[in-house]
């Protein structure tokens, strides 16, 4: 699952694909010139980057992702707890928590989700 490794100026492009997908290329020039203050030819090198790397599709000129973010995400977080955390979710936890307050409905959120998949 390397495949899933992105870094951070491939996740945020890819964020805006994610987002905005299908889109045309020319339209996914204008956003990302808005929002990451890229020029054209740095968001077509991406395209093609990103395309090359398996990530991508830019058919016809209309880009749609090929890996979900769903699936870069899980990997991402997967891969901060193994090296961070030695591979403890409770350790990630944490420390991630450390000084934050949740609302009741966010704990209770998180009480619902590890209830779900708690093994028996």
């Amino acid at each position: 699952m390397e495949q899933a490794k992105l870094c951070t100026s491939d996740y945020r492009f890819m964020s805006i694909v994610w987002d905005n997908e299908p889109i045309q290329s020319g339209e996914l020039v204008k956003i990302c010139e808005k929002e990451l203050g890229w020029k054209k030819s740095t968001t077509y090198t991406m395209i093609k980057k990103l395309s090359q790397k398996g990530y991508m599709k830019n058919e016809d000129s209309i880009v749609t992702s090929l890996i979900p973010k769903k699936e870069v995400q899980a990997f991402e977080s997967e891969y901060v707890i193994n090296n961070t955390f030695g591979g403890s979710l409770p350790a990630f936890i944490a420390s991630f928590a450390d000084g934050k307050k949740l609302t009741k409905s966010e704990a209770d959120q998180i009480r619902r989700l590890i209830d779900s998949i708690a093994e028996e």
